[in-house]
């Protein structure tokens, strides 16, 4: 899997999970921007660590 791709599964996934938060009236939509950077953050750093050593992460902005 290309890390573009891997980029784009990130960001999907974590506006899926902040979505489920809202609905569940754990978070307020206010309160979206913080919340959201938090869990992209977090779901970037969790599926990245996991990388294979031949798949460096993507950091151009391309």
């Amino acid at each position: 899997m290309k890390t573009k791709s891997i980029d784009e599964q990130i960001l999907k996934t974590s506006k899926e999970i902040v979505v489920k938060f809202i609905e569940a009236g754990r978070v307020s939509p206010t309160g979206f921007p913080e919340i959201f950077q938090t869990i992209y953050q977090t779901v970037q750093q969790t599926v990245k660590s996991d990388l294979p050593a031949s798949m460096p992460p993507d950091d151009s902005k391309g």
